[in-house]
């Protein structure tokens, strides 16, 4: 089985001695090539570092460096928002209303069929998409 990670267990695995010991588990027990990222993570680690950089520089700089690896690690499993994709989450979207990251992680789920592993399950549960909760196991 392969997983699409939301922003919030990319975010708990940053935490490295301070992550949730079901989240690491959970991480460590699935083979890396079936881990995938979408670039809307991306997007959403990018806004938070940049809001981070208005008061803290320095912190700032260790998120773009993580950033920056964590690209480069997933870089062969890094999906993209397709055209397909964007029909899908635009049909998933009318019929479960859900924020449009989450929707869109969703349609990407669904279209690459993958898992969403996420802490966020309700809106997920709602648009009828396969996921897991790491934080529960």
């Amino acid at each position: 089985m392969a997983f699409l990670l939301d922003t919030n267990i990319v975010s708990e695995l940053r935490k490295a001695s301070r992550c949730s010991p079901s989240v690491r588990r959970w991480y460590e027990d699935v083979p890396f090539e079936e881990i995938f990222l979408s670039v809307l993570v991306f997007g959403e680690i990018r806004r938070g570092i940049e809001n981070i950089r208005r008061r803290d520089a320095a912190a700032a700089g260790m998120l773009e460096r993580w950033s920056r690896g964590l690209r480069s690690a997933h870089a062969e499993r890094v999906l993209p928002v397709t055209l397909e994709i964007c029909e899908l989450w635009g049909r998933l979207s009318v019929l479960h209303p859900i924020p449009d990251v989450d929707g869109l992680l969703a349609a990407t789920a669904q279209h690459y069929d993958l898992t969403v592993a996420t802490r966020n399950t309700r809106d997920f549960q709602r648009c009828g998409v396969d996921f897991i909760n790491p934080f529960e196991l």
